[in-house]
């Protein structure tokens, strides 16, 4: 399986222009850092903004959009 792609890796937030997602090979968007081009790789972490009810490793877990549509009132990402 070739490692270049004609989609993005992204799972979350992007800077990187998307005609540019989509001719990167799939390692070069895991080095980026997640804070511009979220491919969900490298150490784990939770987006919460506030103490959450969500517990740590499902935090952890899951793409910072599937974080996002949680009530704030459970998980505060704003």
């Amino acid at each position: 399986m070739s490692d270049s792609t004609s989609r993005s890796h992204a799972v979350g937030d992007s800077i990187v222009p998307q005609k540019l997602q989509e001719v990167l090979p799939k390692k070069v968007e895991e080095v980026v850092p997640n804070s511009i081009h979220d491919t969900g790789s490298g150490a784990a972490s939770s987006h919460a903004t506030d103490k959450s009810a969500v517990p740590k490793v499902a935090q952890e877990a899951v793409p910072k959009k599937a974080e996002e549509v949680l009530p704030e009132k459970v998980h505060p990402t704003n």
